[in-house]
């Protein structure tokens, strides 16, 4: 009987080194109403039963929620803040950990589908809408308001972190164990302005695709749409885009040992878009005089004419199926696309503040050095001094898609080689880098696209375990298609030479 006892407390014992000790409430979730908190004024405290949740100002129901206490505050840091912030926080399986996620564009709304994805997960998990309410596209708001431009920038993440926390511990009773940070484009970018500016707020960040370089990234984008619209006969219609990819792919793609419709590492692809122009008339098959060149400057970095200093790399070879993103058609003589109504509302409202301003006039040799002193490094999140976050362990995972159409590959890679250059050693143990063949921007794209960076983060802080790759799977219709280890860079996956291309046991990573 004693040896019965003795086995199953030592069971009892195991189970409890996996399994978090759920804390007593200290708090119901509706007195935290009445909770005071500097520069904050919480608007409501309510509980929402499980199942699902249909989001402020849309129509599909977020479904399989667990049953939560949902926190709207306000928060004031400036007299001319109105930061908007909502706190998620599981009523039951709470994991003892904090997640804030991120934003894209100019932000101006709660991101709801990300605090879903982690309060299923099981984390309290908090979003901002960075201090003001407006489409994403839209910078207007920011003429006369500089302190909003703070809030967004950087001041709205931290403050929202810091309440969060806050207002956690009252409800639970304790303090989270764990701190991380999710977020793509705008969101890399509030990642990596966390890590340099408070790096006690989160022990793991993760930052894909980051857009931390504003400025010169949105000139970028400007310029795209002007090498598109050059003249009209500049234009690349959206239906030869497969054409040029697929030519591309012919050109590269068995470069890397498989033939297999993605390119592993498009730096190493050469390919000129000469070889498709048309020899007589226009037509589906071929490219335009115009249309040859309006390429070669899409694969190109933008520059400043008279030094020739690079501004922004370029869009790489394989990302030609989303030129639309930038270099798309207009409407009402405008770029139509959401990434370059952001850019175009950076230059109009916090650059030149004139609501007049034609996107068409932006001059990268004049109007660069004005805007670089106008925005005066609010908007860049580039400081490699990464020192203080790396010395309290905390840790770094970037990733990319190698056919991202909006920021581009190089941007992060370029980032990670200036962090290495300044931190040395603590690098190698703090910083991680995912380049993804054949997804586009924080997404999507023809390759495996969705991989578990949360699992990985949890693994590093908690367990030591340091990534060295990444399952990525790529579904059509619900189902997995094709898996691919994605390899911490600068390594990359190849071939072993046999069995299918489409699962990843038959790659592995090695080194360039």
């Amino acid at each position: 009987m004693m040896k019965r006892r003795s086995i199953a407390a030592a069971l009892f014992a195991l189970a409890a080194v996996f399994i978090y000790e759920q804390p007593a409430m200290a708090a119901t979730c509706e007195s935290l109403a009445s909770l005071t908190l500097p520069n904050t004024k919480i608007t409501s405290a309510q509980t929402v039963s499980g199942g699902s949740f249909t989001a402020p100002g849309t129509t599909n129901p977020m479904g399989n929620l667990p049953a939560f206490c949902r926190v709207m505050a306000t928060l004031t840091p400036s007299s001319d803040s109105d930061i908007r912030m909502e706190l998620w926080l599981p009523m039951e399986g709470w994991n003892q950990k904090f997640q804030g996620v991120g934003n894209g564009g100019w932000a101006g709304s709660i991101t709801y589908g990300a605090l879903a994805t982690a309060l299923r997960r099981g984390y309290a998990t908090a979003s901002t809408d960075t201090g003001h309410q407006a489409p994403v596209t839209s910078a207007e708001w920011a003429l006369g308001h500089p302190e909003k431009v703070v809030d967004y920038a950087w001041r709205s993440e931290h403050e929202m972190t810091v309440q969060s926390k806050a207002i956690l511990k009252a409800f639970y009773g304790m303090a989270q164990k764990y701190s991380y940070w999710t977020g793509c484009s705008g969101g890399g970018k509030q990642g990596l302005a966390e890590a340099q500016r408070f790096p006690d707020d989160y022990d793991g960040i993760v930052s894909g695709a980051s857009a931390y370089d504003l400025v010169p990234l949105h000139a970028a984008w400007i310029r795209l749409a002007q090498v598109a619209h050059k003249t009209e006969a500049s234009y690349i219609p959206p239906e030869k885009y497969s054409l040029i990819h697929n030519a591309v792919l012919e050109a590269c793609d068995a470069a890397d040992g498989a033939k297999d419709g993605l390119l592993e590492n498009p730096l190493k692809c050469k390919f000129d878009p000469k070889v498709l122009a048309c020899k007589g008339a226009d037509g589906p098959n071929c490219l335009t005089g115009p249309q040859v060149d309006a390429a070669i400057a899409i694969w190109s970095p933008t520059k400043n004419s008279k030094t020739q200093k690079v501004i922004m790399p370029p869009l790489l070879a394989g990302s030609e199926n989303a030129w639309g993103t930038l270099a798309g058609p207009l409407t009402d003589n405008q770029p139509a696309s959401r990434e370059s109504s952001v850019a175009i509302n950076t230059y109009k409202y916090w650059i030149f503040k004139d609501a007049k301003w034609d996107y068409k006039s932006l001059n990268y040799d004049k109007d660069l050095a004005f805007a670089y002193k106008a925005d005066n490094g609010l908007n860049a999140t580039n400081d490699p001094n990464l020192k203080p976050f790396f010395a309290r362990k905390g840790k770094l995972l970037m990733y990319h898609g190698w056919a991202d159409q909006i920021v581009p590959p190089q941007h992060s890679i370029e980032y990670v080689a200036a962090v290495q250059k300044k931190t040395g050693a603590a690098a190698a143990d703090s910083l991680r880098l995912f380049m993804v063949p054949g997804m586009e921007h924080c997404g999507g794209g023809v390759g495996p696209n969705q991989f578990d960076y949360v699992t990985a983060m949890e693994q590093w802080v908690e367990q030591g375990k340091a990534p060295t790759e990444m399952i990525a799977t790529h579904m059509t219709a619900g189902k997995a298609d094709r898996t691919r280890p994605l390899c911490a860079y600068p390594q990359q996956a190849k071939y072993k030479g046999s069995g299918s291309i489409d699962e990843a046991a038959n790659f592995s990573c090695v080194a360039q």
